[in-house]
Protein backbone atom coordinates (compact mmCIF):
# COMPACT_ATOMS: atom_id res chain seq x y z
CA UNK A 1 0.00 0.00 0.00
CA UNK A 2 2.76 2.20 0.12
CA UNK A 3 3.67 2.51 -3.19
CA UNK A 4 0.45 4.35 -4.47
CA UNK A 5 0.76 6.94 -1.68
CA UNK A 6 4.26 7.69 -2.37
CA UNK A 7 2.85 8.00 -6.00
CA UNK A 8 0.08 10.60 -4.50
CA UNK A 9 2.45 12.23 -2.50
CA UNK A 10 4.85 13.15 -5.15
CA UNK A 11 1.67 14.04 -7.67
CA UNK A 12 0.84 16.67 -4.81
CA UNK A 13 4.84 17.89 -4.68
CA UNK A 14 4.72 18.51 -8.53
CA UNK A 15 1.70 20.02 -8.71
CA UNK A 16 2.61 22.81 -5.70
CA UNK A 17 6.09 22.90 -7.55
CA UNK A 18 3.97 24.09 -10.42
CA UNK A 19 1.72 26.42 -8.68
CA UNK A 20 4.78 27.70 -7.10
CA UNK A 21 6.75 28.33 -10.38
CA UNK A 22 3.87 29.97 -12.05
CA UNK A 23 3.13 32.15 -8.69
CA UNK A 24 6.79 33.55 -9.79
CA UNK A 25 6.35 34.17 -13.47
CA UNK A 26 2.79 36.22 -12.51
CA UNK A 27 4.87 38.16 -10.16
CA UNK A 28 7.61 38.79 -12.25
CA UNK A 29 5.11 39.64 -14.88
CA UNK A 30 2.88 41.51 -13.18
CA UNK A 31 2.45 44.90 -14.78
CA UNK A 32 3.86 48.06 -11.83
CA UNK A 33 1.47 50.61 -11.94
CA UNK A 34 2.81 54.33 -10.74
CA UNK A 35 2.02 55.60 -7.49
CA UNK A 36 0.71 58.51 -7.98
CA UNK A 37 0.96 60.97 -10.79
CA UNK A 38 4.23 60.64 -13.28
CA UNK A 39 6.40 63.53 -12.68
CA UNK A 40 7.65 65.53 -15.34
CA UNK A 41 11.89 65.38 -15.90
CA UNK A 42 13.58 67.69 -14.02
CA UNK A 43 16.24 67.51 -16.26
CA UNK A 44 15.22 68.09 -20.25
CA UNK A 45 15.62 69.86 -23.48
CA UNK A 46 14.01 73.16 -23.97
CA UNK A 47 11.89 73.18 -26.87
CA UNK A 48 13.56 74.13 -30.11
CA UNK A 49 12.68 78.10 -30.93
CA UNK A 50 12.04 76.12 -35.02
CA UNK A 51 10.73 74.00 -35.88
CA UNK A 52 13.24 70.90 -37.11
CA UNK A 53 13.58 66.99 -36.77
CA UNK A 54 15.28 64.77 -34.14
CA UNK A 55 14.98 61.00 -33.71
CA UNK A 56 15.20 58.95 -30.86
CA UNK A 57 14.87 55.05 -30.22
CA UNK A 58 13.23 53.38 -27.48
CA UNK A 59 13.08 49.21 -26.75
CA UNK A 60 9.44 48.26 -24.91
CA UNK A 61 8.57 44.90 -25.50
CA UNK A 62 6.18 43.73 -28.79
CA UNK A 63 6.88 46.97 -31.05
CA UNK A 64 3.10 47.12 -32.34
CA UNK A 65 2.57 48.61 -29.03
CA UNK A 66 5.30 51.43 -28.40
CA UNK A 67 4.68 52.24 -32.15
CA UNK A 68 0.80 52.60 -31.70
CA UNK A 69 1.34 55.18 -28.45
CA UNK A 70 4.22 57.08 -30.22
CA UNK A 71 1.94 57.89 -33.70
CA UNK A 72 -1.05 59.69 -31.11
CA UNK A 73 2.00 61.79 -29.49
CA UNK A 74 2.33 65.87 -30.45
CA UNK A 75 4.60 66.78 -31.89
CA UNK A 76 5.95 62.97 -33.33
CA UNK A 77 6.50 62.71 -37.01
CA UNK A 78 6.69 59.40 -37.87
CA UNK A 79 7.06 55.99 -35.43
CA UNK A 80 8.99 53.00 -37.10
CA UNK A 81 8.67 49.76 -36.10
CA UNK A 82 12.29 47.29 -36.03
CA UNK A 83 15.19 46.16 -34.65
CA UNK A 84 18.17 48.14 -32.34
CA UNK A 85 20.84 46.40 -30.12
CA UNK A 86 22.51 43.72 -31.43
CA UNK A 87 24.97 42.34 -33.77
CA UNK A 88 23.41 40.67 -36.54
CA UNK A 89 23.30 42.40 -40.10
CA UNK A 90 19.92 42.63 -41.66
CA UNK A 91 17.37 40.95 -39.41
CA UNK A 92 14.68 39.83 -40.19
CA UNK A 93 11.57 38.97 -37.51
CA UNK A 94 11.43 34.91 -37.38
CA UNK A 95 15.05 35.54 -36.10
CA UNK A 96 14.80 37.99 -33.61
CA UNK A 97 11.99 36.08 -32.64
CA UNK A 98 14.21 33.76 -31.67
CA UNK A 99 16.41 35.40 -29.11
CA UNK A 100 19.76 34.40 -30.99
CA UNK A 101 20.76 37.79 -32.03
CA UNK A 102 21.01 40.64 -29.31
CA UNK A 103 18.21 42.99 -31.55
CA UNK A 104 15.25 44.14 -29.15
CA UNK A 105 12.02 44.96 -31.22
CA UNK A 106 12.49 48.49 -31.33
CA UNK A 107 10.52 51.80 -32.53
CA UNK A 108 12.56 54.65 -33.75
CA UNK A 109 10.94 58.30 -33.05
CA UNK A 110 10.95 60.78 -35.66
CA UNK A 111 9.86 63.89 -33.73
CA UNK A 112 9.68 67.86 -33.92
CA UNK A 113 12.04 69.31 -31.15
CA UNK A 114 10.14 72.83 -30.95
CA UNK A 115 7.09 70.60 -30.41
CA UNK A 116 7.48 68.16 -27.88
CA UNK A 117 10.05 67.43 -25.82
CA UNK A 118 12.82 64.32 -25.21
CA UNK A 119 12.12 64.17 -21.59
CA UNK A 120 8.16 64.04 -22.51
CA UNK A 121 8.94 61.20 -24.75
CA UNK A 122 10.40 59.47 -21.73
CA UNK A 123 7.74 60.05 -19.83
CA UNK A 124 5.44 58.64 -22.03
CA UNK A 125 7.74 55.62 -22.43
CA UNK A 126 8.11 54.94 -18.97
CA UNK A 127 4.34 56.11 -17.78
CA UNK A 128 2.48 54.70 -20.57
CA UNK A 129 4.02 52.49 -23.89
CA UNK A 130 5.30 49.85 -21.36
CA UNK A 131 6.43 48.32 -18.13
CA UNK A 132 10.08 49.68 -17.22
CA UNK A 133 10.04 47.70 -14.96
CA UNK A 134 10.29 44.23 -16.43
CA UNK A 135 13.67 42.44 -17.81
CA UNK A 136 13.61 40.84 -20.58
CA UNK A 137 9.89 41.10 -20.99
CA UNK A 138 6.39 42.67 -21.33
CA UNK A 139 3.93 40.94 -19.95
CA UNK A 140 3.17 37.70 -22.05
CA UNK A 141 6.33 38.26 -24.32
CA UNK A 142 9.32 37.01 -22.72
CA UNK A 143 13.21 36.94 -24.37
CA UNK A 144 16.26 39.73 -24.39
CA UNK A 145 14.05 40.89 -27.84
CA UNK A 146 11.38 42.25 -25.68
CA UNK A 147 13.77 43.89 -23.18
CA UNK A 148 13.16 47.62 -21.90
CA UNK A 149 16.20 50.14 -23.82
CA UNK A 150 16.62 53.42 -24.49
CA UNK A 151 19.36 54.01 -27.40
CA UNK A 152 20.86 57.45 -26.87
CA UNK A 153 22.11 58.93 -29.91
CA UNK A 154 23.51 62.26 -28.59
CA UNK A 155 25.36 62.98 -24.94
CA UNK A 156 22.10 65.27 -24.33
CA UNK A 157 19.61 62.12 -24.91
CA UNK A 158 22.18 59.87 -22.21
CA UNK A 159 21.87 62.96 -19.78
CA UNK A 160 18.66 63.44 -19.57
CA UNK A 161 17.53 59.56 -19.69
CA UNK A 162 20.07 59.36 -16.65
CA UNK A 163 18.40 61.81 -14.81
CA UNK A 164 15.19 60.52 -15.30
CA UNK A 165 15.74 57.18 -14.40
CA UNK A 166 17.62 58.10 -11.26
CA UNK A 167 14.71 60.84 -10.39
CA UNK A 168 11.76 58.12 -10.75
CA UNK A 169 13.78 55.58 -8.72
CA UNK A 170 14.46 58.11 -5.95
CA UNK A 171 10.80 58.92 -5.81
CA UNK A 172 9.61 55.74 -5.89
CA UNK A 173 7.34 56.18 -8.63
CA UNK A 174 6.97 52.47 -8.90
CA UNK A 175 7.32 49.49 -6.40
CA UNK A 176 9.56 47.86 -8.37
CA UNK A 177 13.04 49.53 -9.65
CA UNK A 178 13.64 50.34 -13.47
CA UNK A 179 15.21 48.01 -15.62
CA UNK A 180 15.52 49.86 -18.67
CA UNK A 181 18.66 49.55 -20.12
CA UNK A 182 20.68 53.12 -21.48
CA UNK A 183 22.74 51.80 -24.19
CA UNK A 184 24.51 53.73 -27.10
CA UNK A 185 22.58 53.35 -30.24
CA UNK A 186 24.59 52.17 -32.90
CA UNK A 187 22.12 50.97 -35.80
CA UNK A 188 18.08 50.83 -36.80
CA UNK A 189 16.68 48.02 -38.83
CA UNK A 190 13.31 49.09 -39.92
CA UNK A 191 10.97 46.03 -39.66
CA UNK A 192 8.54 44.42 -42.17
CA UNK A 193 6.14 46.14 -44.11
CA UNK A 194 3.39 44.52 -42.34
CA UNK A 195 4.63 45.28 -38.99
CA UNK A 196 4.20 48.61 -39.51
CA UNK A 197 0.96 50.60 -38.33
CA UNK A 198 0.38 47.19 -36.53
CA UNK A 199 -2.19 48.17 -33.83
CA UNK A 200 -4.26 50.98 -36.60
CA UNK A 201 -5.01 47.93 -38.73
CA UNK A 202 -5.65 45.19 -36.39
CA UNK A 203 -7.49 46.35 -33.30
CA UNK A 204 -9.63 43.53 -33.32
CA UNK A 205 -7.05 41.73 -32.95
CA UNK A 206 -6.73 39.73 -29.18
CA UNK A 207 -3.62 40.25 -28.60
CA UNK A 208 -4.05 44.22 -29.47
CA UNK A 209 -7.62 44.73 -27.81
CA UNK A 210 -5.74 43.42 -24.51
CA UNK A 211 -2.45 44.46 -24.50
CA UNK A 212 -2.27 47.63 -26.74
CA UNK A 213 -5.52 49.03 -27.06
CA UNK A 214 -5.18 50.40 -23.10
CA UNK A 215 -2.30 52.31 -23.77
CA UNK A 216 -4.07 54.12 -25.80
CA UNK A 217 -6.58 54.72 -23.43
CA UNK A 218 -4.06 55.78 -20.62
CA UNK A 219 -2.12 58.22 -22.76
CA UNK A 220 -5.72 60.20 -24.04
CA UNK A 221 -6.75 59.91 -20.35
CA UNK A 222 -3.52 61.23 -18.58
CA UNK A 223 -2.25 63.43 -21.15
CA UNK A 224 -5.43 65.09 -23.18
CA UNK A 225 -2.38 67.83 -23.78
CA UNK A 226 0.03 64.97 -25.41
CA UNK A 227 -2.77 62.86 -27.41
CA UNK A 228 -3.88 63.47 -31.06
Amino acid sequence: MKAPFIGRSLSVVVILGMLVWWGVRMVSGRPAEPAGPFPAPSVDAALAAQKGKATAVFAGGCFWGVQGVFEHVKGVERAVSGYAGGNVENPYYELVSSGSTGHAESVEVEYDPSQVSYGTLLKVLFSVAHDPTQKDRQGPDIGTQYRSAIFYKTEEQKKIAEAYIAQINAAKVYDRAIATELVPYRVFYPAEDYHQGYLEKHRDNSYIRYNDLPKLVKLSREYPELYR
